[in-house]
């Protein structure tokens, strides 16, 4: 795989292709809007200062990303296709449309969706084998995890040139084997968020409380022992123990809490408008993250062994 195209340059866009022109891939990125186009080469920039930080290897820079106001354009004779589109199903499949009348059939279509389903997103397309969930974590420059998500259709061949390219990127594919809603990583986070939402609400702790408990609690802890490592940890017969009583007590509601929808029914919706849960200034928006980019960068270094 040497040349890729990202399509969408909003949140995560410019992020992903710095990434890829790090790991020396050659990439075309591509946006409807020219607003996301003329802002996304100084989000990259600000990407490949990062992925200097951390140590990446350097095998390219911006000098292999080019960008483009045609997908036609972004996209030929491309080894593989990023999307990374609005995350609404309409959006998304007319994307994966128009992609497939303008690449090979070789062509590996990559999805970072969240959440929708890889089979949706393959039906209709004459290749069905070559589509693919690659699910990034923000930001993409700094967290290392990437999902690989087979469709029905998709072959074993695809994923496995899917693997092959994180790996070679240095990052960290893991292979959901089952294609499910929201896939393993936004599953076990919005079980958190559920959660917590519903603890907020219900005046058992305020939000500064709640985050200082998940981050120094067990957000501390499962950076470094994941769940499954932590259950042998603990032992399965205390897990078992208290969850037999507080499994039944825990927030099973199948809606979103009122404390999420009134504020986005005001158009609060939290760093984008200033004010969400927490309010914002616009030097407080750039402070915070600058400081989160550098925490995220020391953590990461530390969970690799790197000072």
């Amino acid at each position: 795989m040497t040349t890729a195209a990202v399509v969408g340059l909003g949140t995560m866009g410019p992020g992903m292709a710095a990434t890829l022109a790090r790991g020396g891939l050659t990439v075309r990125a591509f946006d409807t809007e020219a607003a996301q186009l003329e802002k996304a080469p100084g989000t990259a920039a600000i990407a490949f200062g990062v992925l200097e930080k951390l140590g990446m290897p350097d095998r390219g820079g911006a000098e292999l990303i080019s960008y483009h106001d045609t997908l036609a354009d972004a996209v030929a004779d491309c080894d593989m296709v990023l999307e990374s589109v609005p995350e609404k199903v309409d959006i998304k499949r007319a994307v994966f449309a128009d992609l497939d009348k303008l690449v090979s059939k070789e062509c590996i279509l990559a999805s970072n969706t969240s959440g929708i389903p890889v089979t949706t997103l393959q039906e209709g397309n004459s290749a069905p084998g070559r589509v693919v969930g690659m699910h990034w974590s923000n930001p993409p420059f700094i967290i290392p995890v990437i999902e690989v998500i087979a469709g029905a259709e998709t072959t074993q061949a695809t994923c496995d040139r899917m693997v092959q390219a994180i790996k070679d990127l240095n990052l960290l594919p893991v292979v959901v084997k089952k294609d499910v809603p929201g896939f393993v990583e936004n599953r076990i986070l919005y079980a958190i968020m559920r959660e917590a939402c519903d603890l907020v609400e219900n005046g058992v702790i305020e939000p500064e409380g709640l985050d200082t408990c998940v981050s120094w609690g067990i957000g501390y802890k499962l950076a470094v022992v994941g769940p499954m490592s932590l259950l042998d940890m603990a032992g399965l017969d205390i897990y078992q123990a208290v969850g037999s009583y507080l499994n039944a007590d825990l927030c099973n509601r199948d809606s979103v809490s009122s404390y999420i929808t009134e504020r986005t029914e005001k158009g609060d919706l939290g760093m984008k408008t200033g004010t969400g849960i927490f309010s914002y200034t616009p030097d407080d928006i750039k402070a915070l993250q600058g400081k989160r980019a550098g925490q995220l960068v020391a953590v990461r270094r530390a969970l690799e062994g790197r000072s």
